[in-house]
């Protein structure tokens, strides 16, 4: 007589259970990786936490960041820009790593700021996104215009943005604190994700 055990089915069903196990892990662990990896070089999440780009932006919303876009094409004027804070952006909240703005000025371009609105290399710079408000100038004698002439002239390799909210005191952006290095941008905004409501291309 056989002493008593487990029949050969039940320990082939152990054995095809635990290998379960290990695929499902490994299958899991395979896309946590893809995900991390698309995160951290392709495309990222945001969060938007100020008004300084109302009425394009609300605050809370939340959109997604194109970080392969300006390994494929140069910086437009008018995009959506991530990037690391300047050390020379004194903004009050030092857990802020990531400032949103939008691109005013290119490398070599001259911005000036009369009567209430933005022109670029001369030309009037047409910007249906802040709502007809009156933008203020840049301080004279600031880190933009330290000549003091009224002009501010873009250096290479660095960008001039601004908040589309032109409400005195809305946006802290490149017109208080200079420009921003091109090697800081993160990605190019492109599209809001939260809430439903507001799902959107940029």
């Amino acid at each position: 007589e056989e002493p008593p055990g487990r029949s050969d089915d039940s320990a082939g069903a152990s054995r095809s259970g635990w290998r379960a196990v290990r695929e499902w892990a490994v299958v899991i662990g395979v896309a946590l990786g893809i995900a991390l990896v698309i995160r951290a070089f392709v495309v990222a999440p945001f969060y938007i936490p100020s008004s300084s780009m109302y009425s394009t932006l609300h605050v809370k919303d939340r959109i997604l960041v194109n970080k392969m876009s300006y390994r494929l094409h140069d910086v437009n004027r008018g995009d959506v820009v991530v990037f690391e804070k300047p050390a020379e952006a004194p903004i009050p909240d030092e857990h802020v790593e990531d400032l949103i703005k939008r691109v005013i000025g290119l490398p070599g371009d001259v911005v000036e700021f009369r009567d209430c609105h933005v022109y670029v290399n001369a030309q009037l710079l047409t910007e249906p996104y802040i709502n007809g408000d009156c933008t203020q100038a840049a301080p004279t004698g600031g880190p933009a215009d330290v000549d003091g002439d009224g002009k501010v002239q873009v250096p290479d390799g660095k960008y001039f943005v601004m908040g589309d909210n032109r409400e005195p005191n809305a946006s802290w952006d490149s017109r208080f604190w200079g420009f921003v290095p091109k090697g800081n941008i993160v990605g190019r905004a492109f599209v809001i994700i939260w809430p439903l409501g507001r799902v959107s291309w940029l």
